[in-house]
Order: C-alpha cells, then sequence, then structure tokens
C-alpha cells in the first residue's frame, strides 16, 4: 500500500429539516388545530482515529465526506427522524487544521476518541409550536439550519518515542535493524529508504519503546531538496531524536560537516523540533581505529559545540547498540512518569504539540507555492521558443 501521509478533505454535515405546516383533520371535529411536527436535526461528522490504520491514502480517492439530513417534520405532532452521524476513521497520529481559518482542531493521538469536525444543521419548527391563547391556528414554521461544511487538511505524524535523524546512508535503517524485527530496506546507496518505517525495540519484559526510521537528509531539505524535508514532521512526535552520524562516509566527505549540515537542516525546518533532545551517536567505529575515531569524534563535537555524551556503535555488527538502546528506554520511562504525574510537563508537551503543527503547515504552503512556481516556469519555457536554458 503506499504511504501517503498528507491529505485535504471536505466535510459536510448534514442539513436540519424543516417544520410541517398541517392542521389536524378529523371526522366531527371541527377546527383541530395546528399538528405539524419539528424536522429532525443533520448528522454531524466526526473524526476518530484507529490503530489498524497507518496512511492516509484512502482520502485522495475519496476528498468529500457528508453526513445525513434531517427528515422534514410531519403531521400528526410527528417530528422527523434525525440524521445520522457520519464517523471518519484516520490514523493514530494525524493532526487535523482547518484550511480556511488555519485552526488547529485536534490533534488525534487516542484511539477510538471521536472529534466532531463538522456540526449538523438545527431542526426547523412544525406550526404547532406557535400555537397560543391568542393565535389558535398558526401558519408560521421555522426552517432547518444549514449543516457545517469545511476543507480540512490532514497530516499524519507517526507515533513513535525515538526518532532517526542522518545523512543517507548513516546506517539508520542498519541500526533499527539491529536492535528490533523490523526489515527495512538497506543498501550501500542513498536514499535507499523512500518510506519511514517503525520498529519495536524490546529491552524486557513490559519495557518497549518504538523507534522510527525516515528517509536521510540532505543539504538543502528544508527548502525541499531530496527527500527528507517530505518525513522530517514524523520526528515531531518523538520524545527523544537520535543524530547518526557516519564516521565513515563513502562519498569522502567530512563527518563533522555532516553532522553540522543535519543540525542546521533541523533548525530550518522547525525551531521547536530542534529543541527537542538529541543524543549523538557515531556509526559504523569498527572501520577506523581507535585513535582516528577519538580524533573525529573531537571534531564533531567542537563542530557542533556539543558538551554531553556521545554514543560509539556499529550497527550492522550490534557493538554499543545494547547499551544505548537502555539508555534510551530509561529516558523514555521517565518521559513517560512525566507525561503520568507532572502537569505542567504535560502542557508543555502539548503546547510543542501545537506549535510543531503550525510550523509544519507553513513549511508545507511554502513547498507547494515554491513548487507550483517551478511548473509554471516549466510551462512557459516549453510554450515560448526564444527561451533558453542556462545552467
Amino acid at each position: 500500500m503506499k504511504f501517503v501521509d498528507e491529505a485535504e478533505i471536505t466535510v459536510e454535515a448534514g442539513n436540519g429539516g424543516n417544520g410541517c405546516l398541517s392542521f389536524r383533520r378529523e371526522k366531527y371535529v371541527e377546527r383541530g388545530g395546528p399538528d405539524g411536527g419539528d424536522g429532525g436535526r443533520g448528522g454531524s461528522v466526526y473524526l476518530v482515529a484507529e490503530t489498524g490504520l497507518n496512511t492516509l491514502v484512502d482520502f485522495r480517492f475519496q476528498p468529500r465526506y457528508r453526513a445525513e439530513k434531517g427528515q422534514s417534520g410531519m403531521s400528526r405532532n410527528s417530528t422527523g427522524r434525525s440524521g445520522d452521524d457520519l464517523y471518519v476513521h484516520v490514523p493514530i497520529g494525524t493532526s487535523i487544521i482547518d484550511i480556511d481559518t488555519e485552526e488547529l482542531i485536534a490533534d488525534l493521538s487516542i484511539p477510538k476518541k471521536p472529534i466532531k469536525v463538522a456540526q449538523g444543521g438545527k431542526h426547523g419548527m412544525g406550526n404547532a409550536r406557535f400555537k397560543t391563547s391568542t393565535n389558535r391556528a398558526p401558519r408560521k414554521i421555522t426552517k432547518g439550519t444549514l449543516g457545517e461544511v469545511r476543507r480540512l487538511q490532514l497530516q499524519l505524524r507517526l507515533v513513535a518515542d525515538v526518532g532517526l535523524l542522518g545523512m543517507p546512508n548513516a546506517g539508520k535503517s542498519t541500526l533499527i535493524r539491529s536492535v528490533s524485527a523490523a526489515t527495512p530496506k538497506v543498501a550501500d546507496y542513498p536514499f535507499t529508504t523512500l518510506v519511514p518505517s517503525l520498529g519495536v525495540v524490546s529491552r524486557g519484559l513490559e519495557r518497549s519503546f518504538v523507534m522510527a526510521d525516515i528517509p536521510g537528509l540532505i543539504e538543502g531539505a528544508a527548502e525541499g531538496a531530496g527527500l527528507g524535508f517530505r518525513f522530517l514532521k514524523h520526528l515531531s512526535r518523538t520524545s527523544l531524536l537520535v543524530h547518526l552520524v557516519d564516521v565513515l562516509p563513502v562519498d569522502g566527505t567530512d563527518p563533522s560537516e555532516n553532522a553540522a549540515k543535519i543540525v542546521t537542516e533541523l533548525k530550518k525546518f522547525s525551531a521547536t523540533l530542534a529543541e527537542k533532545k538529541v543524543l549523538l551517536v557515531l556509526n559504523k567505529t569498527d572501520l577506523i581505529d581507535s585513535d582516528r575515531l577519538i580524533e573525529v569524534k573531537e571534531k564533531i563535537c567542537s563542530k557542533l559545540g556539543w558538551r554531553e555524551g556521545v554514543y560509539c556503535i556499529s550497527a550492522i555488527s550490534g557493538e554499543g547498540c545494547a547499551d544505548l538502546c537502555e539508555d534510551l528506554m530509561r529516558q523514555i520511562e521517565t518521559h513517560r512518569q512525566q507525561m503520568k504525574d507532572d502537569s505542567t510537563y504535560v502542557e508543555e508537551q502539548a503546547k510543542q504539540g501545537f506549535a510543531l503543527a503550525f510550523e509544519i503547515r507553513e513549511t508545507i504552503e511554502a513547498d507547494k507555492k515554491i513548487r507550483a512556481e517551478k511548473r509554471q516556469l516549466v510551462k512557459d519555457s516549453n510554450n515560448d521558443p526564444d527561451f533558453e536554458w542556462i545552467d
């Protein structure tokens, strides 16, 4: 199944049913009085997070969702049937943004909890409602109101505890294969990973966390270069980031320069995301001797201004991976406990989530604008015989 993490849909709540204008007509009963019933309310539209879904691809084929309208009222004081509510199922981790108002409606991280995104119309009232002592035969009714119509943008951000960050071929897929049962494709060329993948890392009985692997970043990723820009948002829900640095790149580049480029691209994409806790991990350390490793390590730390500990691992052999995963597990357990006990911490995490959603939307919209301008430029060049490309 194709992995799709963005979609735009239109939701339409049902209109309310109109009230009925009717008078009682019965044998031997003169002037029976009004008996027009009320209309039914229109159905509302809800979005519900489901655990069994992991892509928004279905919304590309069905972008419009409409709830049932309410039935009009009938005679004999019969109320029209209310329209059924519509429940639309989305993957866990989906953010809902109103396109017209740019309002973040909800962040669906809890399964089975419905969120109303479009309010159904109110019912109209029949003429029986307007009967008074001075107006025994009212001919007044009200119509049902229109249901709410909204254009929504759905953003899927994977729910994971740890996110892997690094250049192409830094060894992210190899690491996730080494410490979990996930089997992403591994090869010796850039951008082997084309879509994000998740792996569950187990550290004993009832001790586990989810690790997310995204396509590698290159310089200019925040402006849309490569594949990383499209998937950086999947790191926004993680509580920890692992910055994986290849100490011996196959292209001969400087590891410290590569590490600095990743940090720069992360800050360009989202200042909020760049503030997340990061662990610096040097990979493929089995390929160089200890003296060279110390030199590379000092150069990277100096380039990044790094003052904390550095992990040295070999993802392919598993050397150092157990210690790394154990430290990750301890930090994640601390985060989970704070989410349970510390209300201030929970509030800070919620604010960070909302800020990230808006930053991601702004970046996506800017990228769409740039791509549209490029497409128009290509179109103009094809139509202009005097246009000449200059490399």
